[in-house]
């Protein structure tokens, strides 16, 4: 079982700003606030920003991303949109997918430092 998940950044204050919009769509708030990390969840930090100052760019060739369970497709656009508004960069519009083991809605997105995130709800059934 994972219990959290840490990202490196290279802006803490223009990332918070970001991951406080878009994780909020998913029911993600930010709970702990340091000088070099902030720490989003539920009930505790399951997503930390961790402070990389110099840190380059992400590269897309990593093939490295983040997904995150919405409540419903609507949860999904809402987190596209405020990827978008607060400086992320699209990676895949909201609509269906299909993985491995079943179909899916889903949209992905580039933080402003490259790390790539989706958001996924999957149908009941």
């Amino acid at each position: 079982m994972i219990d959290h998940v840490s990202l490196g950044v290279s802006d803490l204050e223009i990332s918070g700003a970001f991951y406080d919009a878009v994780l909020d769509s998913l029911g993600m708030t930010r709970l702990v606030t340091r000088a070099t990390s902030i720490g989003y969840g539920k009930r505790y930090p399951e997503v930390w920003l961790n402070l990389r100052r110099g840190m380059p760019r992400v590269g897309e060739a990593t093939g490295v991303h983040l997904c995150l369970r919405a409540r419903s497709e609507h949860a999904v656009r809402a987190f596209h949109a405020a990827a978008l508004a607060h400086g992320g960069t699209d990676d895949g519009a909201p609509g269906p997918r299909v993985a491995s083991m079943s179909a899916y809605f889903g949209a992905f997105v580039r933080d402003p430092d490259g790390n790539k995130l989706e958001a996924a709800t999957f149908p009941a059934g």
